[in-house]
C-alpha cells in the first residue's frame, strides 16, 4: 500500500498514462531478451512535462526509470525494477527537416522506416538499417548506438547525432551538441547539474594517464561498430584532450549510453542522400563457415553496401515458416553459409560490372559454389529472409533455444577468421554448434550458442562461454558489443574489458550525470550477474499444462507461448506490409501485440497456484482484442500462432468461468440458423430490432446479416445435374457447403456450383458438419472436437489428389489445413485428408496452371479489379491464387491491395464493445483504399466478414472471385 498511494499521485499528476496493474507489469517484465523483472509501474508520457514529473518523483522515492521504445534490445537494456518510460505511443512526431543541412528533428518514438518513408521523397534517408527496421524507434537506436547491415558504408548511429534534447537527473532541460572548445570550456562554468558534468568530464579527461589508459583498453579505433561502456575514447579527439578535432558533442556520449545518463526527448540526425538507383545482390554459397568469412576479405575490397552472412541454421529455420519459405528461391543445394554481397550504381550497365568483377574476384580465388546475382524485389525478399534472423531462432522446438551472451562480438575485419576459427575450436571443446549470422563485412557476427537454460548444467555452460568468448575477444582488442549494446547480458564483463580504472572512470561520469542512479539503474556500471533474472529459472520442474488442442508439434502450450523471443515483428505498422497485428495497429498498446500475449500466457502458465491455471482475469484481458487472424502464424517468424493459444484459453477459462449467453448463440449460429431459416424473413425482422441487437450485446450500427430465402443445400437439391446425362471432362470434386454460404451467401454457393459445372467438374455436396469455425473462435473447443473428428471420418476415405475437397469460405475450409489438425481424434486422417483440400481460388490456380481451365472459356470483355485477401487466406493459404484465377479472363486488370485486416473478424465486429475497434482496423489500411478506388473498378474479397465489413465501412458492395469469374464465362 505504502507504494501504491505515491503512484495513485503520480498517475494524477501525469497527462499521460500510468500502469500499475498486474497485467502491464508482466507485460513489461520482458523485452527481445533472455530477461525477466517485473516494474514496479508503467509509465506512457504525453509531454517533456510529465517526463520531468516522472525525474522528480524518481528522485523523491529513489526509483530507477528505464525508457523504452520498442521493447526489442537484446541484452536487456528495456526490462528493470522501477517505472519503465514507454515513450513509444506519444513522442513520435517527426519535428522538422533541414533540406539544406540534410538534418531531421524527431521524438525518440519515430519508428526507424517511417521516418524513411518521410524522407524519400526528398531523396534522402536515415542510413542505419537493423533488422528490426519496421518497427525499432530512433529514440532505441540512439541508446544502443544501433549499426545495421549498412553500416560498412553509411556509418552508424553515433556517427549521425547532431544534437539531443534530453532531462538530466534533476529536471532540467538541456541540449548536446556540437561546442567549440571555447564553448565546452564556458560550460563548466556555473553551478547547474550541467555545468557539473561538463567540468567532470574536463577534469576527468584532461588527465595524461587516463587518456593513455583508454587508449591502451579500448577496442580498437579501427573497429567502427563498438559499444562498450561510455564512448570516451570518441571525446579524445577533441583538442581538449590531446586530439586535434576543433568542436566536441556530449550527444555522442550518450548514444550508445542505454538511457543511464539522461533522458532523451528530442533527435536531431544527419541523414544521407538516397543510395543508387541501381542494386544487384550477389547470394554467394559456401560449404563452410570458414571458407565464407575468408571470402569476406576479397569482397571487401570491392565497393559493397551490404556483407551480411545467413548460416545453415538460419536458413533450415525458413524452411518451416510460412513467410519466410517463400524467399528461399535463391538458395541452390545445402549451402552451410550465404554472404550477401550488394553492390549498386547510377546505372544497371555501372552495377552489372560491380557485380561480374566481384564474381570474377571470387571464382579467382575459388570462393562460393554457387553466385547467383539477385535484383529487385528480390533483392528484397532477400533482405526480408535476413531480417527474420533473429525470430526465426526462436521457431526452434523445445527447451534448446539459440541464446545471447555472445551474439554481438566485433574485432577488425583482417581478425575475423582467425577469430572466428578459435571461437569454433572453443566451441567444439563445449560439444556445440555455434550459430553465425550478420555483419560479416563489418568484422561483427551474432554468433549464438544452443542451450537449455532450464538445466543447470546449460546455465552455467551460459557463463563459462560468455567469459571465455570476453577473453578471446579481448586478445584481439575487439568489443564485446558492436551495437546491441551492454546492458545485463555483458555489463558484468566491463571491467575486464576495459580495465578496472577505465571502469571507474565510467562509474564517475555515471555519478556526474545522475548522482541518485535514476535513469536505468545498473545498465553499463554496477551491472548484476548475467546469468541471474532470467525468463527461465533453472532446475524447476516445469508445469504440465493438459490442453484439448494437441500441441505436440511445439511440445506443449507451453513451450509454444516460449517461441515469442520478444523481437517485436507485431509491432509493425501498415506501411511495413502485411497484416501482423491488426489490435496493435489500431490501439498503439503494447497490451495488444501478440507479443503481450505469449508473454502473459507463459508467465501465469508457468507461474499460477491456481487449479485451472488458464483462470486469470489479467489473460482475458490479453486476449481480448485477439481477432484470431493468424497473420502471426505466418508473418512471426517465430511461428507463434496466437489464434490457436486464444481459442485454448477462452476454453479452459469459460470451464470455469462459464460460458456467456452472447458467446453461446455465435457458437451455435449454424444450428440457429437452421431453425430461422425455416422462416427467414420473420427472423431477419427480428435479429435487426433494437432491443434484441441491445440484449445480445450487438453494436447499434451494425445489421446482422439476413438469412438468404433458400439454403444453398436446399437448392442443391433441386437443381442437381443427372450424372448419368452429363459429361464432366475434367473429373469430380466435392465442394464443402460451409455454413456461411449455406444460409447467407447462397448466391456464391449457385454461382461456384455452376461456374465448375459449366466447365467440366462434376461437383458432389455430401451431409457433412458445418466447419466449426465459429465454436473454435469463441472457445467452444469439445463441440469443435467432435465437428473436426466427424468431418475427417466422412471425408478421408473419399477425398483423394483426383477428387480433392474445395471451400467457398476460407475461414471454413481451412479449418482442415490448421485447427482439424490439432483437434480430430484421426490426427493421422486429418493430416491426409488437408493434402488434398484447397480454397476454391486454390484449386482454379491449379486448374488452371493444368491447362483444364482456359482464358478461352471467357469473354473478352475489359474489366478492372481489386482484391481484398482474408486474413486466414493470407497466413495459411496465397492471395495470389485468387489473382490467377481472376487475371485468366485476357482482358481482366487484375491488382491485390495491401491491405492488412479488415476488422470484422466473424463476430468480433458485430460485439458492441469491439464496434469501434473493428472499424479502427478497417481504417488503417483497407477503408482508405477501397474508397480510393474508382467507382467502376470491381471488388473482390472471398470472406463473409470482409464484404459486410467494407460494405459497412465504406458503402461499396464486394463480390466473391467466383462470382467474378462466373461473370466473365462467355454465354
Amino acid at each position: 500500500m505504502s507504494q501504491i498511494l505515491p503512484l495513485e499521485q503520480l498517475s494524477k499528476a501525469l497527462e499521460g498514462d500510468l500502469f500499475y496493474d498486474e497485467l502491464h507489469r508482466v507485460i513489461y517484465a520482458t523485452d527481445a531478451s533472455v530477461y525477466q523483472i517485473k516494474p514496479l509501474a508503467v509509465a506512457q508520457p504525453k509531454t517533456v512535462a510529465d517526463i520531468q514529473t516522472l525525474v522528480r518523483f524518481a528522485n523523491e522515492h529513489q526509483i530507477p526509470l528505464t525508457p523504452r521504445t520498442a521493447g526489442t534490445s537484446l541484452a536487456g537494456q528495456t526490462v528493470g525494477s522501477g517505472i519503465i518510460v514507454d515513450v513509444s505511443k506519444y513522442f513520435t512526431q517527426i519535428i522538422s527537416l533541414d533540406q539544406e543541412n540534410k538534418t531531421v528533428t524527431v521524438q525518440p518514438g519515430v519508428i526507424r522506416d517511417e521516418l524513411n518513408l518521410f524522407l524519400k521523397p526528398f531523396g534522402l534517408f536515415f542510413s542505419p538499417t537493423t533488422s528490426t527496421s519496421n518497427r525499432c524507434m530512433i529514440g532505441g537506436m540512439v541508446g544502443n548506438n544501433s549499426s545495421g547491415t549498412t553500416s560498412i558504408r553509411y556509418g552508424v548511429t553515433r556517427d549521425k547525432i547532431v544534437a539531443l534534447q534530453a532531462i538530466l537527473s534533476d529536471g532540467s532541460a538541456t541540449v548536446f551538441k556540437s561546442l567549440t572548445s571555447e564553448a565546452f570550456i564556458e560550460k563548466t562554468k556555473g553551478t547547474s547539474l550541467e555545468n557539473h558534468i561538463y567540468r567532470t568530464l574536463y577534469e576527468e579527461l584532461s588527465n595524461t594517464e587516463t587518456q593513455n589508459e583508454i587508449v591502451k583498453e579500448f577496442p580498437k579505433p579501427e573497429i567502427h561498430r563498438r559499444n562498450t561502456g561510455y564512448a570516451v575514447d570518441l571525446l579524445l579527439k577533441s583538442d581538449l584532450f590531446s586530439g586535434a578535432e576543433p568542436t566536441i558533442n556530449l550527444g555522442t556520449l550518450l548514444c550508445g549510453s542505454e538511457g543511464t545518463l539522461a533522458f532523451t526527448t528530442e533527435i536531431t540526425l544527419k541523414v544521407d542522400d538516397l543510395p543508387p538507383a541501381y542494386n544487384i545482390m550477389v547470394a554467394a554459397h559456401f560449404h563452410s563457415i570458414q571458407e565464407s568469412l575468408e571470402a569476406v576479405m576479397i569482397a571487401m575490397k570491392h565497393h559493397l553496401y551490404t556483407c551480411e552472412m545467413m548460416d545453415d541454421t538460419i536458413l533450415n529455420c525458413t524452411k518451416t515458416n510460412r513467410e519466410q519459405a517463400k524467399n528461399r528461391f535463391f538458395i541452390q543445394g545445402e549451402p552451410k553459409a550465404i554472404i550477401m554481397l550488394e553492390v549498386a550504381a547510377d546505372t544497371i550497365e555501372d552495377a552489372e560490372r560491380q557485380a561480374e568483377a566481384l564474381i570474377d574476384d571470387l571464382k579467382q580465388n575459388n570462393f562460393g559454389y554457387a553466385l547467383p546475382k539477385l535484383y529487385g524485389e528480390d533483392i528484397d525478399k532477400i533482405n526480408a529472409l535476413r531480417k527474420a534472423g533473429l525470430g526465426l531462432l526462436g521457431s526452434i522446438v523445445g527447451d534448446d533455444k539459440a541464446a545471447d551472451s555472445i551474439e554481438d562480438t566485433a574485432v577488425e575485419l583482417s581478425d575475423l577468421p582467425n577469430y572466428i576459427a578459435e571461437f569454433a575450436a572453443m566451441m567444439k571443446k563445449y560439444g556445440q554448434e555455434a550459430i553465425y549470422y550478420a555483419h560479416a563485412g563489418a568484422g561483427e557476427l551474432h554468433l549464438r550458442p544452443i542451450l537449455n537454460l532450464k538445466k543447470k548444467e546449460d546455465l552455467q555452460l551460459f557463463r563459462t562461454i560468455a567469459t571465455e568468448v570476453a577473453v578471446l575477444v579481448k586478445k584481439y582488442r575487439g568489443s564485446l558489443s558492436g551495437e546491441h549494446g551492454d546492458g545485463i547480458v555483458r555489463g558484468e564483463f566491463l571491467p575486464y574489458m576495459i580495465g578496472e580504472n577505465n571502469y571507474e572512470l565510467l562509474k564517475r561520469i555515471k555519478k556526474a550525470f545522475d548522482p541518485n542512479s535514476i535513469f536505468n539503474k545498473g545498465r553499463i556500471t554496477d551491472a548484476p550477474k548475467m546469468d541471474e533474472n532470467l525468463r527461465v529459472v533453472s532446475g524447476r520442474e516445469e508445469p504440465t499444462i493438459q490442453t484439448i488442442q494437441d500441441f505436440s508439434d511445439s511440445m506443449g502450450i507451453l513451450r509454444l507461448a516460449e517461441k515469442c523471443n520478444g523481437s517485436g515483428d507485431c509491432r509493425k505498422l501498415p506501411s511495413a506490409g502485411g497484416t501482423l497485428c491488426p489490435s496493435y495497429r489500431a490501439t498503439r498498446n503494447e497490451k495488444d501485440t501478440t507479443r503481450a500475449r505469449a508473454n502473459s500466457l507463459r508467465q501465469f502458465l508457468t507461474n499460477s497456484d491456481k487449479d485451472n491455471k488458464f483462470n486469470h482475469e489479467e489473460l482475458y484481458q490479453v486476449f481480448d482484442l485477439c481477432v484470431s487472424c493468424k497473420a502471426c502464424a505466418s508473418e512471426c517468424p517465430s511461428n507463434v500462432d496466437i489464434a490457436s493459444l486464444k481459442a485454448e484459453f477462452l476454453y479452459q477459462y469459460q470451464k470455469t468461468n462459464g460460458f456467456s449467453k452472447r458467446n453461446k448463440i455465435f457458437a451455435y449460429n449454424a444450428t440457429l440458423n437452421t431453425l430461422g431459416s425455416l422462416t427467414p424473413t420473420f427472423t431477419n425482422w427480428v435479429s435487426n430490432l433494437a432491443l434484441v441487437k441491445k440484449t445480445m450485446g450487438i453494436a447499434p450500427q451494425r445489421v446482422v446479416p439476413h438469412l438468404a430465402p433458400t439454403t444453398f443445400r436446399n437448392w442443391v437439391k433441386k437443381n442437381r445435374k443427372d450424372a448419368a446425362t452429363t459429361l464432366y471432362p475434367n473429373g469430380q470434386v466435392y465442394l464443402f457447403c460451409d455454413e456461411f454460404t449455406n444460409f447467407y451467401d447462397v448466391g456464391v454457393g449457385v454461382d461456384t456450383y455452376e461456374l465448375l459445372t459449366q466447365l467440366g467438374y462434376q461437383v458432389v455436396i455430401i451431409d457433412h458438419q458445418e466447419s466449426g469455425r465459429a465454436f473454435i473462435s469463441k472457445g467452444f473447443l469439445e463441440q469443435a472436437k467432435t465437428i473436426a473428428t466427424r468431418n475427417v471420418a466422412i471425408f478421408k476415405n473419399i477425398v483423394s489428389a483426383e477428387t480433392p475437397l474445395l471451400g467457398i469460405e476460407p475461414s471454413a475450409i481451412l479449418t482442415f489445413r490448421d485447427e482439424y489438425l490439432r483437434l480430430a481424434e484421426d490426427k493421422a486422417g486429418a493430416e491426409q485428408l488437408a493434402k488434398h483440400v484447397f480454397t476454391i481460388e486454390e484449386f482454379f490456380k491449379r486448374e488452371i496452371e493444368k491447362g483444364a481451365i482456359r482464358a478461352e472459356h471467357f469473354s473478352d470483355q475489359a474489366q478492372s479489379i481489386k482484391i481484398h485477401g482474408h486474413c486466414h487466406q493470407k497466413a495459411l493459404s496465397a492471395v495470389e491464387a485468387t489473382f490467377v484465377m481472376l487475371n485468366l479472363p485476357k482482358n481482366n486488370t487484375v491488382t491485390i491491395y495491401n491491405s492488412g485486416c479488415c476488422g470484422m473478424a466473424g463476430s468480433f465486429g458485430y460485439e458492441k464493445e469491439h464496434y469501434e475497434i473493428s472499424m479502427q482496423m478497417g481504417e488503417d489500411t483497407l477503408f482508405p483504399k477501397v474508397r480510393a478506388t474508382d467507382v467502376n473498378t470491381i471488388i473482390s474479397a472471398a470472406g463473409t466478414s470482409c464484404r459486410h465489413q467494407i460494405l459497412d465501412g465504406t458503402g461499396r458492395e464486394v463480390h466473391h472471385p467466383v462470382t467474378i469469374l462466373k461473370s466473365c464465362l462467355k454465354q
